[in-house]
This record gives structure tokens, C-alpha cells and sequence, in this order.
């Protein structure tokens, strides 16, 4: 165990802090459990506060310009306030939410170039310090993983996964961030895409889906992309035929934004040849998609509630330290959500 030192007012040997996580990877909306541990110095001190940030390396727009900047997703503060004795060595666990918008860091199994981490910070007796960044492994949720593995199965490959600042118009969106998983076309969209790009924006009811293709210039008429939205609600993930949802989806876009020559639907028992990150590759899985050639329409989304969101994911054991958040309505601080006991002024944003 690496201890990371706090600074120590009047040049005193201060209290020093570590944070570890469990190795499981964690799910959007699910819980966050792991240690604390702290060693008091060279005098007693008292804590006054315990709080986990949760940060994101978030890059610019694609043609905007700019590198990569630390965004602050979320901050827990932790209860309670105690006293630190004399190089006293003391454990404290936590289990805190994490925001339904959590990006993945993982696909398959397989990590993402997607940097997510956590980092702890003290205030004691007037002084603040920071732990270490500590990696976060996160998992997508049923229905994000039943939509891309079917994706990958109709020839839409993974290619790249990045986040970046902004909130896309007319969504739900509450962080400050999103995700963006972009596919190759399959070939025979290629001729009217160069990526099929996915954003996944989840909350307590379910996952709104955001297709968006990165089109060839001067094929569709409006617009500098398609772009279709889609609720799902979490009781969706073993209900629904992927393939064929995948599939109307994509020509849905296509067809809606003026291309009317669509691209023949999948051909049933095609080899999947394109895989997944984590994957040598796929069986070959017979399409059950029916062609459409009409304008966007909503997909009716199923019951809100129905099913659990979290299905397949191990319990976190309880904890001493934090509860679980509520939700807490859209202020202009899309950070708050997920925040636990939040203390005034402690409201996530950029860092």
C-alpha cells in the first residue's frame, strides 16, 4: 500500500491517504465500494472532511481543436468528521452511486481508451489533500452491451471511444460529458457513412440511445450528420431482437435524412467478420431485420421500472461510510446527480 502524503499546515508532518476500489467493474448507476486508508503524523489532527471525485480525461470535438482536460463527473462527500491520532493507521470503507451516465471503460472485457478514475481528497485542522488517481473499471449496462454486440454482428466494427465536454440538444443528458463509441460502417452502409457513432445516455427508467453517422459530403441534403434518438428501458435488454432493432435503427436514419436508395437489409446466417474489442471474432448469427424505408419515429420504449437495471451485477456489501444518492433535479450542475450527502459548494463541474 502507497500512501500519498497530505501537506500539513506550519510545516508539521501531516496525516497521509490512500484510496484502493474493488477489482469488479462497476456498472452506470451502480455502486461504487472501496477503502479508505488513512496514517495519522506527527501529531493528532482532525478531519474535518472526506469526499471521492470522480474525474474524466475529456478530449475536444473532433475539428474543435484543444487537447484533453480533467472534468470533475461527480463528487461523494462522506459523513462523518473524527479525530486522527498520532501516526494512527485507520481503514474506512465507502459504497457510493455513481451517476447513470458513467462512461464505460470497457467493452467485452476489453479496455477502452477511456480514461476514468478516482481520487480522494481530506480536509483536516485547515489544510486540503488529494490521494492518487485510481483507475475505475465500469462495465455498460445490458442494454448498451445487447445493442453493440448486435451492431457488431450486423458488420458495424468497433473503431474508437472517447468523451467530450457538451450536452446534446434535446436529450436528457445531466453530466457535463458524453461518450461517443464509433463504429465502421458495415460494408454495405459504407457508401453513405464513413461511422456510425453511439452515445448512450442511461437514468433510473432506462437508456436513451443516440445513433448519429458521420456521413460522406454531399450525399444527404440536410445537416452535417444523421442523427436519431431511442428510448429503451432497461426490461428491454432480454426482450427485444437486437438484430432486428440494430438494423431498422440504422435504416430508419439513413431513410429519414433523404437517402433513399437504402442498402439491401442484412443477408440471414451472413459471417460476422468484424469483432468487437476483447473478441476473435463472431459466430455466424442469422439477421431477423425487416427493411423500412419511412421517416424516424420514436421507438415506443416499455414500462419505465420494468426489470432491474442493474440485473447481473453482484450486490455491494454495505458499508460504513455513504448512501446511496437520490436524484436530484437538473440545475445547471448536471454533476450533482449521483452525488452522496452533497455539502454546500461541493457541487461537481470542470475542474
Amino acid at each position: 500500500m502507497v500512501f500519498t502524503k497530505v501537506p500539513a499546515p506550519l510545516g508539521r508532518g501531516g496525516p497521509s491517504l490512500d484510496a484502493t476500489l474493488m477489482p469488479k467493474a462497476a456498472l452506470p448507476g451502480g455502486s461504487l465500494t472501496g477503502q479508505l486508508q488513512l496514517l495519522g503524523g506527527n501529531a493528532d489532527c482532525d478531519i474535518d472532511r472526506l469526499t471521492l471525485e470522480l474525474v474524466a480525461q475529456v478530449g475536444a470535438a473532433p475539428g474543435a481543436g484543444g487537447s484533453a482536460s480533467e472534468a470533475v463527473c461527480a463528487r461523494f462527500t462522506l459523513p462523518g468528521s473524527f479525530r486522527l491520532g498520532r501516526r494512527e493507521q485507520r481503514s474506512l470503507l465507502f459504497d457510493v452511486r455513481l451517476p447513470w451516465e458513467t462512461p464505460v471503460t470497457e467493452l467485452s472485457g476489453a479496455a477502452l481508451d477511456v480514461t476514468l478514475d478516482v481520487r480522494a481528497e481530506l480536509t483536516a485542522t485547515g489544510t486540503r489533500g488529494r490521494s492518487d488517481l485510481v483507475p475505475l473499471r465500469v462495465a455498460p449496462l445490458p442494454v448498451q452491451d445487447s445493442l453493440l454486440a448486435a451492431l457488431d454482428r450486423l458488420g458495424f466494427g468497433f473503431r474508437s471511444a472517447r468523451l467530450e465536454h457538451g450536452l446534446i440538444h434535446g436529450t436528457s443528458q445531466r453530466l457535463p460529458l458524453y461518450q461517443v463509441i464509433g463504429l465502421h460502417p458495415a460494408p454495405r452502409y459504407a457508401a453513405v457513412m464513413r461511422e456510425l457513432q453511439v452515445t448512450f445516455l442511461a437514468n433510473p427508467g432506462g437508456v436513451e440511445v443516440i445513433l448519429e453517422a458521420d456521413k460522406p459530403d454531399g450525399l444527404f441534403a440536410h445537416g452535417h450528420g444523421l442523427l436519431n434518438r431511442h428510448l429503451v428501458s432497461h426490461g428491454d435488454a432480454d426482450r427485444r431482437d437486437w438484430d432486428a432493432t440494430a438494423e431498422v435503427w440504422v435504416r430508419q436514419m439513413v431513410a429519414s435524412h433523404g437517402h433513399h436508395s437504402l442498402p439491401a437489409p442484412s443477408d440471414p446466417g451472413a459471417t460476422r467478420r468484424r469483432a468487437r474489442p476483447g473478441r476473435q471474432g463472431a459466430e455466424p448469427v442469422p439477421s431477423t431485420a425487416t427493411a423500412t424505408d419511412h421517416g424516424p419515429g420514436p421507438v415506443p420504449p416499455a414500462d419505465e421500472g420494468a426489470g432491474d437495471p442493474l440485473r447481473g451485477a453482484a450486490s455491494a456489501k454495505q458499508a460504513p461510510l455513504g448512501e446511496p444518492a437520490t436524484d436530484v433535479p437538473h440545475d445547471g450542475s448536471p454533476a450533482q446527480r449521483g452525488a452522496v450527502t452533497a455539502a454546500p459548494g461541493e457541487g461537481a463541474g470542470q475542474a
